[in-house]
C-alpha cells in the first residue's frame, strides 16, 4: 500500500504516516525511554491501512529532557490530531514506558478505542532521567494530569547488580527490589486499566531483563477480568523487553543495559502478536 509520510515540529516533533486513500483508524506510536521517533514501526503499520502518528514525547524542543512529570494532556493533543485528520478509531501503541503512557491516557480519555501495550507495567514508576529543572533526584512521577503528579513507585538506590557488570547490565532486579521495599506505594500507584474503555492488548516477554513484563501484564489482565472487561495477552517466556513486529529492523544492542531475550524470540513474539494488532485496530474491533 502507497503511504504517505508528513514530517511535524508542532505541537511535537513527529512524523505521520497515513495511506494515500485516507483511514478510518489512527494509531498514535509511541517509544520508550529510548525517546526516539518510531518511525520504522508507524510506516508498517501505515503499509496496513492506518494514519500512524510517532512523536517524541521527551528530550524535544520545549520537553523534559528525561521522562519526569510528562503532562498526559500530551497525547490526549495527538489523540486531537489523529481525530481532526478524519481517524473514527483511535489507537495507541506504546512500548515500555510508552506502554505505560498509553495505559494511563486511556483510563482517562475515553475517544481511546484500542491500547497496544508491548513491554507494560502495571503500575506508575518514577522518573527516568531528569526532569525541566535538569534534576533526577528527589524522584518525582513520571506523569502528571491536569498538573498534578500521578502516584508513583520510587526506586531502591541500595540496589546493585549481582555480580557487578563493566558492560551492559539486566535492571529487572531493581524494579523488583524497589516494588518490595516501597510495597506501601504500590496499591495507589497501580493503574486502573479496568476503568478505560478502550479494547486492550498486551504482549510481553518471560525473559524481559529491564522490568517483569510478562507478570506486569498478567496483573492488567486480571485487573481487566475481574471487571468484566476485555482484554488479550500474547506472551512468550523466552522474548525479552523489545518484541519486534513482521518487517521491522533487529532491535540495536545497548552499552548499559540488557534487554533479554533473543532477536529470534523477540521477532516470534511480535509475529504471534502482529495478527492481533492487526485486528484490535480494525474498525470492526
Amino acid at each position: 500500500m502507497e503511504v504517505t509520510e508528513r514530517e511535524l515540529t508542532s505541537p511535537w516533533e513527529g512524523v505521520l504516516f497515513a495511506p494515500e486513500t485516507g483511514a478510518d483508524v489512527g494509531v498514535l506510536v509511541l517509544a520508550g525511554s529510548s525517546g526516539r521517533i518510531e518511525r520504522e514501526r508507524a510506516r508498517l503499520l501505515a503499509e496496513q491501512g492506518v494514519a500512524a502518528l510517532a512523536i517524541r514525547w521527551f528530550g524535544g524542543p520545549g520537553q523534559a529532557p528525561g521522562i519526569c512529570e510528562i503532562p498526559l494532556e500530551t497525547f490526549i493533543r495527538a489523540v486531537d490530531f489523529l481525530r481532526s485528520g478524519g481517524a473514527r478509531r483511535i489507537g495507541i501503541l506504546g512500548v515500555s514506558k510508552g506502554a505505560e503512557a498509553a495505559l494511563l491516557t486511556a483510563v482517562r480519555e475515553p475517544r481511546v478505542d484500542v491500547v497496544i501495550a508491548l513491554s507494560p507495567t502495571s503500575r506508575v514508576w518514577c522518573n527516568v532521567g531528569s526532569g525541566g529543572d535538569d534534576e533526577r533526584q528527589p524522584y518525582r512521577s513520571s506523569w502528571t494530569w491536569r498538573g498534578r503528579p500521578l502516584p508513583f513507585v520510587p526506586m531502591d538506590d541500595s540496589w546493585a547488580p549481582i555480580p557487578p557488570a563493566s558492560g551492559p547490565i539486566p535492571i529487572r532486579g531493581w524494579y523488583e527490589l524497589s516494588e518490595k521495599t516501597f510495597s506501601h506505594l504500590v496499591p495507589p500507584a497501580e493503574i486502573p486499566v479496568e476503568k478505560a474503555r478502550a479494547d486492550l492488548l498486551l504482549v510481553a516477554g518471560g525473559d524481559d531483563a529491564m522490568w517483569p513484563s510478562l507478570l506486569f501484564a498478567e496483573q492488567l489482565a486480571r485487573r481487566r477480568r475481574a471487571a468484566g472487561t476485555t482484554v488479550r495477552l500474547i506472551g512468550r517466556h523466552d522474548a525479552g523487553h523489545r518484541p519486534r513486529f513482521p518487517g521491522e529492523s533487529p532491535a540495536p544492542s545497548s552499552p548499559r543495559f540488557q534487554y533479554g531475550g533473543t532477536p529470534e524470540a523477540d521477532a516470534l513474539l511480535g509475529a504471534d502478536a502482529w495478527p492481533h494488532v492487526l485486528e484490535v485496530l480494525s474498525s470492526s474491533g
